[in-house]
Order: C-alpha cells, then structure tokens, then sequence
C-alpha cells in the first residue's frame, strides 16, 4: 500500500483501531527499528500501553527529542556557576533542577544557597525582574523549535517594556540534523509532533527522501499513535519511503509563520553540542548581536561528562535499551536519576522503567 492510499484510508475512516492494532500485534514481516524523536510520543506510547500491542518484530527507539536529556553537562556546569555569583538568580523549568552536571545538580546548589527559581511560564521572569531591578534574572532556555518562540515573545516583551535586568542561557536546538545524525539503522521516524507545528513539514518530506525511510507525523493520542505506526510499519515493512501527515489539525506544510519570524527577528543558526551526538553545525539557536546584551554566555558550552557507567548518550541515539544500562534501576532511579534520561518524564529511561512497573 503506497503512502496516498494509506491517507486516504486515515482520512476516509476506513483505517479502524482494531485492525490496526492487530495487525501491529501479529506483523511478521522483515524485523524493525522505529524512532520516534519527540519527548511527548515517548510519553504518550507508554501511556497508552503500546509497547506491548506491538509484535516481536517491532522495536521502538526513543530517539533525541526530550530536550533536558541532550543538553551537555557543560551547559548545566554554566548555570551553577552563575547561580553562586553575586546578584544573580537562576529561573528555570522544573525537570532541569535534577539533571546532574559534572559535579552536581542545580538542585544541589540551591541547598547550598543559590537562588535558584522553577517556574512554569518564562513570563514568569519578567515579573521577577520587574520586582527586583537590583538582581539578573537568568533564564535557563532549553528547548527545540517548540520552545523558541516563547523565548522570543518574552524578549519582545522586555524590549517594550525595558526590562534590562533579564539574560538567557540558551541551550535551544533544531530537530532535522540531530535526526540525520541518529538515522543510521533505522528503518522510519515518527516525526516530532509540537516541532513539525511551528517548523512546518518541509523538512521531514526532504528526510524521508534523503534517508530513503518513511517519516509520519502524529498527534498524542492514542488512537493517533496507533494510527501513525500502523503507517509507519506498513510502509517501512516494504521498505518504502514516503511521508503522511497524520496530524493535519495542527501540523501544516509551512508550519506557524508568525512564530518562526518571531524566532528569526531574535536568534540565528549556530553550531551546537548534543549528548552523544557531539556537535552538529546549524543545529543550534543563539541571540543575534542585535540582542547579544541578553545573553549569559551561551556559545562553546559543548564539553559533556556521563558519570562512570551511564549509558545515556548511547540510549538517546538509539545503539543501546535503557535496560543494557548497569546503572538502571539500581543507582539510577526516578528518584535519584544519574543521567539526564532518567530525570525528565519524556527521558526515555524514565519511561522504560514506567513501562516496567
């Protein structure tokens, strides 16, 4: 069945639950290896059980799209040692707290006294800084395409207001080359949804045709997830490549114009260091100089230090399971996370061992 007439099946109804998930439960066809790259899918597949709807023959990878697990221990060594210099505060998204650095944690410095904030919003920080014009707020920015334009409204917000006491770390990444880095071996990706809604689907029809494997983009849902790997497998099954988006509701062609030109007025391409990928060039978001007052000292920060034993940079490129880690589920818990995988709930360590219990 070729990629068209797979969507129109999608579309048309014809492509029921039930059969697709039988035939993703009995598929005896050639063995294969599937990565989806967005941190919310990894959720969202264990979630929903699918691991164990799928035939032996099926094995899904999470690939690099949980942001917090490919930022480099250099970036989170950065921010420590802004935390403990004189004025400054660090602001950042909860699940960063916990990831380890080469020798610890934020966490770990806010028991030793930084001030060290987690919010849920980065607007949040503008009311911080309005509050106290004495103190800089830092921004930890970690994210991909999904995240950046948040970071650009903030910064407009601050132009127009005049808000000078605010900086960013920024540690903000694009998908396609990461993806590119990782595709050896791999038979077809599950596009990054949230990603494909701001960048649009052009370049993963332009991967799919580069790399010769099939590329679907899906929602979060169940039924979507089971949807978009029944294409998946029915399509790299024949080893053919081709692209279906299967989320049409919010993914178009050009994804979100007024977003993307929002990113492009504040940042500009840069070469960038992910976990286990070292640096990829173009890969990474940095201020322009036109706005280069509001950054920490985000540039070369692209050293990484695994603690002894932890697999993690190999598990997020998909050459090893988090079960082939020595250290999972012994010294490295949910609770005690070792490495950045097992920290984050879209890690995929984390999610391995939800999936266990």
């Amino acid at each position: 069945m070729r990629s068209c007439a797979l969507w129109k099946s999608y579309r048309s109804g014809v492509m029921k639950l039930s059969d697709a998930a039988e035939y993703l439960k009995e598929y005896k066809g050639r063995e294969l290896r599937l990565m989806e790259v967005c941190g919310t899918h990894t959720a969202g597949i264990v979630q929903n059980g699918i691991p164990s709807m799928l035939s032996e023959r099926i094995r899904l990878i999470s690939g690099p799209g949980c942001p917090v697990c490919v930022t480099v221990t250099e970036y989170i060594d950065r921010l420590i040692a802004l935390s403990h210099e004189p004025g400054n505060v660090i602001v950042s998204f909860g699940d960063l707290l916990r990831v380890p650095g080469s020798a610890g944690s934020l966490n770990q410095a806010r028991a030793q006294g930084a001030d060290i904030r987690f919010v849920y919003s980065p607007s949040e920080m503008l009311t911080f800084a309005k509050k106290d014009r004495y103190r800089t707020f830092i921004f930890a920015a970690v994210g991909f395409e999904t995240t950046a334009p948040v970071f650009a409204s903030m910064l407009s917000q601050a132009e127009e207001e005049g808000i000078d006491n605010i900086r960013l770390l920024t540690s903000l990444k694009t998908m396609p080359k990461a993806i590119r880095r990782v595709s050896d071996g791999i038979d077809g990706f599950l596009a990054p949804g949230h990603v494909a809604v701001i960048a649009g689907t052009d370049a993963y029809k332009r991967l799919s045709e580069e790399l010769g494997v099939p590329f679907v983009v899906s929602g979060f849902t169940g039924k979507e997830l089971t949807a978009a790997l029944y294409a998946l497998v029915r399509l790299a099954g024949k080893e053919e490549a081709g692209f279906l988006n299967l989320y049409p509701r919010a993914v178009k062609s050009g994804g979100n114009g007024k977003a993307r030109a929002a990113v492009r007025s504040f940042f500009e391409a840069g070469d960038a260091a992910w976990r286990g990928m070292g640096l990829i060039q173009g890969s990474g978001l940095y201020l322009r100089e036109k706005y280069i007052k509001y950054d920490a000292g985000s540039r070369n920060l692209d050293m990484d230090r695994n603690v002894k034993g932890c697999r993690c940079s190999e598990v997020i490129t998909g050459k090893c399971d988090p079960g082939d880690c020595p250290l999972f589920f012994t010294k490295c818990t949910p609770e005690h996370p070792v490495g950045a995988c097992m920290v984050s709930q879209e890690g995929a360590c984390f999610n391995c061992m939800k999936n266990r219990i």
